[in-house]
């Protein structure tokens, strides 16, 4: 991975918090659609078969070359 997508994932994320899924909801609640990024990092077939609405997918294999495709004003929720 080459400095500039180091950088960048640096950016983006800058305060790693951990949350269980009550507090997440409970976060994601307090904020205003369009305001953060809900992102799934898992498989195609699993987001297929279920995932949470507005989620965007981003396999955590292909994360670091699909950086441009967040926004880094925006909070980040992964799961």
């Amino acid at each position: 991975m080459g400095a500039k997508k180091i950088m960048l994932l640096k950016r983006l994320f800058r305060r790693v918090r951990s949350m269980d899924s009550k507090k997440a909801m409970a976060f994601m609640n307090k904020l205003t659609e369009g305001t953060f990024t809900l992102l799934d990092v898992r498989q195609p077939r699993e987001y297929e078969k279920a995932h949470i609405p507005g989620a965007q997918l981003i396999p955590l294999s292909e994360l670091a070359d699909s950086l441009n495709e967040l926004d880094p004003t925006k909070p980040i929720i992964a799961y």
